[in-house]
């Protein structure tokens, strides 16, 4: 099987990325939250610029130390566990969730279609960062809410897909023929409509995983998404974007990290969706 060069870029920086998140706490050279260089004192700029700069291999610290001496490196390896976690994990729900409520209501149609269609019109009227911020307001910020909160949300996104291409399907010979056979509902869901409807919804899933990372990474950066001392991306950036002024990189590279794994999967998901098609082309 041949992969084409850009594909094979995202699936190398992807696979990166995970096996890091994986295997951080063998990889990472310090603690996650372990305190090993000075305090930043933004008093004393030629003391910030010499705190454990990055290229100075004799610090020991292969990207410098943050604003409260705990190793960059470290931080960006668990940082990026916690990131593409509840990244991932967000999409299950999302997927899960939107896919079987919008094959359920093309399937089902009249009034059931109509009441989850405007309902989930609804819930999309509202911006989700804001809704985010409203519920993550009154509830307690931890982990489990944060992907309970970005996967319920999302899945309206995912249900519109589902629907839509699930009502399309749903209309061809092979689904009247399954009707007339006498299947159930579960039988038309996931042995007739899923299989078809893989190719688009394949493709909008590492949409939607680079939206959660991006989601997840805005609300840390809010101050309403992953709690300190834990680390994630977007919080690195919240923590240190103070040094940027002063020429400190800390800040940029978790979003050179957030930008970099954005790009890389959405190469792979373009790649699995051409083969995909080209595959049901062929067999056409």
């Amino acid at each position: 099987m041949r992969v084409p060069f850009a594909a094979a870029v995202g699936l190398f920086f992807t696979a990166t990325y995970f096996l890091m998140a994986i295997f951080a706490p063998l990889i990472a050279p310090y603690g996650m939250a372990e305190v090993v260089g000075d305090v930043w004192e933004p008093s004393k700029i030629e003391i910030m610029l010499g705190l454990a700069p990055p290229g100075v291999t004799e610090s020991n610290y292969w990207l410098g130390t943050d604003n409260i001496g705990r190793d960059l490196l470290s931080r960006m390896i668990y940082g990026g566990r916690t990131t593409i976690w509840i990244a991932t994990a967000a999409t299950v729900i999302s997927f899960v969730t939107g896919s079987v409520l919008g094959f359920l209501a093309a399937v089902l149609g009249g009034w059931a279609d109509q009441a989850l269609s405007r309902f989930v019109d609804l819930i999309m009227s509202i911006p989700s960062l804001i809704f985010a911020l409203v519920v993550l307001s009154v509830m307690p910020v931890t982990v489990p809410v944060l992907i309970v909160v970005m996967g319920l949300l999302d899945a309206t996104r995912v249900y519109r897909l589902a629907r839509a291409v699930a009502v399309d399907v749903n209309v061809m010979d092979y689904v009247e023929a399954a009707k007339l056979r006498g299947e159930g509902r579960g039988w038309i869901i996931f042995r007739e409509i899923l299989p078809n409807a893989l190719s688009p919804l394949i493709a909008e899933m590492g949409l939607r995983f680079i939206f959660m990372v991006l989601f997840v990474s805005t609300l840390s950066f809010l101050g309403l998404g992953v709690q300190p001392p834990a680390a994630d991306w977007g919080g690195i950036v919240k923590e240190n974007k103070e040094g940027i002024v002063y020429g400190i990189p800390a800040a940029l590279l978790p979003a050179f990290a957030i930008a970099t794994l954005a790009i890389s999967v959405n190469l792979v998901a373009d790649w699995v969706l051409n083969r995909t098609t080209s595959l049901k082309g062929g067999r056409g």
